[in-house]
Protein backbone atom coordinates (compact mmCIF):
# COMPACT_ATOMS: atom_id res chain seq x y z
CA UNK A 1 0.00 0.00 0.00
CA UNK A 2 1.35 3.39 -0.95
CA UNK A 3 0.72 6.57 0.96
CA UNK A 4 0.12 9.73 -1.03
CA UNK A 5 2.39 12.71 -0.69
CA UNK A 6 0.83 15.89 0.61
CA UNK A 7 0.66 17.41 -2.88
CA UNK A 8 -0.74 14.17 -4.38
CA UNK A 9 -3.71 14.05 -2.05
CA UNK A 10 -7.07 14.82 -3.55
CA UNK A 11 -8.24 18.31 -2.73
CA UNK A 12 -11.79 17.81 -1.48
CA UNK A 13 -12.61 21.48 -2.10
CA UNK A 14 -12.30 21.10 -5.89
CA UNK A 15 -15.85 20.99 -7.14
CA UNK A 16 -16.80 19.39 -10.44
CA UNK A 17 -18.92 21.89 -12.33
CA UNK A 18 -21.31 21.16 -15.16
CA UNK A 19 -18.73 22.54 -17.63
CA UNK A 20 -16.07 20.25 -16.17
CA UNK A 21 -18.36 17.25 -16.54
CA UNK A 22 -19.03 18.24 -20.16
CA UNK A 23 -15.28 18.43 -20.80
CA UNK A 24 -14.79 15.00 -19.23
CA UNK A 25 -17.62 13.57 -21.37
CA UNK A 26 -16.16 15.18 -24.49
CA UNK A 27 -12.76 13.70 -23.66
CA UNK A 28 -14.35 10.28 -23.28
CA UNK A 29 -16.10 10.57 -26.67
CA UNK A 30 -12.91 11.75 -28.37
CA UNK A 31 -10.97 8.91 -26.78
CA UNK A 32 -13.48 6.34 -28.06
CA UNK A 33 -13.43 7.86 -31.57
CA UNK A 34 -9.64 7.86 -31.46
CA UNK A 35 -9.48 4.18 -30.53
CA UNK A 36 -12.10 3.17 -33.12
CA UNK A 37 -10.44 5.16 -35.89
CA UNK A 38 -6.99 3.80 -35.03
CA UNK A 39 -8.27 0.22 -35.12
CA UNK A 40 -9.94 0.78 -38.48
CA UNK A 41 -6.86 2.61 -39.77
CA UNK A 42 -4.72 -0.38 -38.89
CA UNK A 43 -7.06 -2.68 -40.84
CA UNK A 44 -7.10 -0.36 -43.87
CA UNK A 45 -3.31 -0.14 -43.89
CA UNK A 46 -3.12 -3.94 -43.85
CA UNK A 47 -5.63 -4.06 -46.71
CA UNK A 48 -3.49 -1.54 -48.62
CA UNK A 49 -0.44 -3.76 -48.15
CA UNK A 50 -2.42 -6.69 -49.57
CA UNK A 51 -3.38 -4.60 -52.60
CA UNK A 52 0.28 -3.69 -53.11
CA UNK A 53 1.20 -7.37 -52.98
CA UNK A 54 -1.50 -8.26 -55.51
CA UNK A 55 -0.33 -5.48 -57.84
CA UNK A 56 3.21 -6.86 -57.73
CA UNK A 57 1.96 -10.38 -58.42
CA UNK A 58 -0.09 -9.17 -61.39
CA UNK A 59 3.07 -7.78 -62.97
CA UNK A 60 4.37 -11.34 -63.22
CA UNK A 61 1.26 -12.73 -64.93
CA UNK A 62 1.18 -13.41 -68.68
CA UNK A 63 -0.93 -10.76 -70.45
CA UNK A 64 -2.91 -13.31 -72.45
CA UNK A 65 -4.00 -15.29 -69.39
CA UNK A 66 -7.22 -14.36 -67.61
CA UNK A 67 -6.79 -13.74 -63.89
CA UNK A 68 -9.09 -14.47 -60.99
CA UNK A 69 -10.37 -11.27 -59.39
CA UNK A 70 -12.51 -11.11 -56.27
CA UNK A 71 -15.70 -9.12 -56.66
CA UNK A 72 -17.82 -9.24 -53.54
CA UNK A 73 -17.72 -12.83 -52.34
CA UNK A 74 -16.93 -14.47 -55.68
CA UNK A 75 -13.92 -14.77 -57.95
CA UNK A 76 -14.33 -14.10 -61.65
CA UNK A 77 -11.99 -14.53 -64.62
CA UNK A 78 -11.13 -11.18 -66.19
CA UNK A 79 -8.42 -9.84 -68.46
CA UNK A 80 -5.20 -8.67 -66.87
CA UNK A 81 -5.62 -5.05 -67.96
CA UNK A 82 -9.12 -4.89 -66.50
CA UNK A 83 -7.89 -6.42 -63.24
CA UNK A 84 -5.12 -3.83 -63.03
CA UNK A 85 -7.62 -1.01 -63.62
CA UNK A 86 -9.92 -2.34 -60.89
CA UNK A 87 -6.97 -2.74 -58.57
CA UNK A 88 -5.85 0.83 -59.22
CA UNK A 89 -9.36 2.08 -58.45
CA UNK A 90 -9.41 0.09 -55.19
CA UNK A 91 -5.99 1.47 -54.33
CA UNK A 92 -7.22 5.05 -54.73
CA UNK A 93 -10.28 4.29 -52.60
CA UNK A 94 -8.14 2.79 -49.83
CA UNK A 95 -5.74 5.75 -49.96
CA UNK A 96 -8.66 8.15 -49.52
CA UNK A 97 -10.06 6.11 -46.62
CA UNK A 98 -6.64 5.97 -44.92
CA UNK A 99 -6.23 9.74 -45.28
CA UNK A 100 -9.72 10.36 -43.85
CA UNK A 101 -9.11 8.03 -40.91
CA UNK A 102 -5.70 9.57 -40.22
CA UNK A 103 -7.38 12.98 -40.16
CA UNK A 104 -9.96 11.70 -37.64
CA UNK A 105 -7.20 10.24 -35.47
CA UNK A 106 -5.27 13.51 -35.54
CA UNK A 107 -8.36 15.61 -34.75
CA UNK A 108 -9.33 13.37 -31.83
CA UNK A 109 -5.79 13.35 -30.49
CA UNK A 110 -5.51 17.15 -30.66
CA UNK A 111 -8.89 17.59 -28.96
CA UNK A 112 -7.87 15.20 -26.18
CA UNK A 113 -4.58 17.05 -25.65
CA UNK A 114 -6.41 20.37 -25.27
CA UNK A 115 -8.89 18.90 -22.80
CA UNK A 116 -6.11 17.20 -20.82
CA UNK A 117 -4.41 20.56 -20.29
CA UNK A 118 -7.61 22.16 -18.99
CA UNK A 119 -8.71 19.24 -16.83
CA UNK A 120 -5.29 18.48 -15.34
CA UNK A 121 -4.87 22.19 -14.55
CA UNK A 122 -8.05 22.09 -12.46
CA UNK A 123 -8.00 18.59 -10.99
CA UNK A 124 -4.31 17.66 -10.99
CA UNK A 125 -3.74 14.05 -9.96
CA UNK A 126 -7.36 13.65 -8.88
CA UNK A 127 -8.26 12.76 -12.47
CA UNK A 128 -6.74 10.14 -14.76
CA UNK A 129 -7.03 10.92 -18.45
CA UNK A 130 -4.27 8.63 -19.67
CA UNK A 131 -5.35 6.05 -22.21
CA UNK A 132 -4.37 2.48 -21.54
CA UNK A 133 -3.35 0.65 -24.72
CA UNK A 134 -5.19 -2.64 -24.95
Amino acid sequence: MRLLNQEDEVDESTEVTWEDQQRINTFSKLNQRFQDAEELLKKKRTEKEYLDDVAMELELVDEDEPVLYKIGETFVHIKLQHAQQLLEKEHKTIDAEVAKLQSQVDESENGMKELKVVLYAKFGNAINLETNPA
